[in-house]
């Protein structure tokens, strides 16, 4: 995969004849090369500047080249970078230890220079779409998922978690899609996308899901907080808002509950979401807004979590779809009305 910049390479060693070597070869091979004599060395370029990867000797003096391993280990900027150890010693033991702390290969002295191209090459090409990885994820996903991400990975399944769910979706938009043209459609969605996912993360949710004309949020997971149907009915009455003056009208239902949490799909296509009752409850309400002519329907658990001063007015015990037992829900008088 062709990069559109040369990559940016540190040749640690202590011997000058070696890491002038190794420097000139990268160097003819196009890389932008620079030199550190020692690990202490070393450690203060990197944390300094930014190199796609390193060559690294193990045997030198002040600080081995397994110290600086173990040092990139503990670095939260640095844990990634590639590092490609060179050695006079060909002992199992010590290419054990590098690539435990996280050596991306390991090669012999005297370095055949055919190897080490083909070592380099292949070292940045998995950096490469490592970084087009955490590019794409920060394009589509919110920096709370991208954090519960890099502190736990990406695993497939889910935990139980204590959250609220926030479905909104747009009134009559088949009748609307149907009087102008895909590409007024298309901007009037992405317009509102814009607006709502803003709205959104503003007050501690992420979009789990685009469904169509509408969109599903969670609020209080992947990160917990207290708060969560506060947040989530804030939220809604924001959009609300926002939408006041515009010819769009909006159908919000929200719940909370317990409900499953995690990624869902393959490892090769995978999303954040939450399922279980509370999540089909907050769906139904979204839906039945229309009926009730409300712009906001809660659960019974929703509303027992807002702080006093939240006006909801109780609907009684109703048929929700789905559901054998009725379900006491709520609307919420305008925002204006909430202060």
């Amino acid at each position: 995969m062709t990069k559109t910049y040369p990559a940016r390479i540190l040749v640690v060693d202590d011997q000058v004849m070696t890491r002038t070597l190794i420097s000139n070869w990268l160097t003819n091979d196009g890389y932008d090369v620079c030199e550190a004599k020692d690990g202490l060395s070393a450690l203060d370029m990197l944390n300094t500047q930014d190199f796609d990867l390193v060559v690294l000797d193990i045997e030198m003096p002040k600080l081995s080249g397994i110290e600086v391993l173990d040092a990139l280990g503990k670095s939260a900027k640095l844990n990634q970078l590639p590092v490609i150890v060179v050695s006079a010693s060909e002992g199992v033991d010590q290419i054990v230890q590098c690539i435990e702390r996280g050596a991306e290969d390991h090669l012999t002295k005297p370095v055949n220079r055919m190897i080490l191209k083909a070592r380099i090459s292949a070292s940045l090409e998995k950096k490469y779409l490592r970084d087009m990885q955490k590019k794409l994820l920060r394009s589509f996903a919110t920096p709370e998922v991208i954090a519960e991400i890099e502190e736990n990975g990406f695993e497939l399944g889910g935990k139980i978690v204590h959250a609220s769910i926030l479905f909104v979706d747009i009134r009559s938009f088949t009748k609307m899609a149907e009087t102008q043209s895909p590409t007024q459609t298309i901007d009037m969605l992405n317009n509102f996308f814009g607006l709502i996912f803003d709205l959104i993360a503003k007050h501690k949710g992420i979009v789990s899901q685009i469904l169509g004309d509408g969109v599903m949020a969670i609020f209080g997971a992947p990160l917990t907080h207290p708060d969560h149907a506060t947040q989530a009915v804030l939220a809604a009455f924001a959009m609300i808002e926002a939408l006041n003056n515009s010819p769009l009208q909006i159908g919000i239902g929200i719940a909370s509950g317990a409900m499953v949490a995690g990624y869902t799909g393959t490892y090769q296509r995978m999303s954040y979401t939450c399922v279980g009752d509370t999540v089909n409850l907050a769906a139904r309400l979204q839906e039945m807004t229309k009926e009730y002519g409300r712009s906001i329907l809660i659960s019974e658990a929703t509303q027992s979590s807002l702080p006093p001063h939240f006006i909801a007015q109780s609907h009684g015990l109703v048929d929700i779809r789905g559901k054998t037992d009725k379900v006491h829900i709520f609307s919420l008088n305008t925002p204006s009305l909430q202060t």
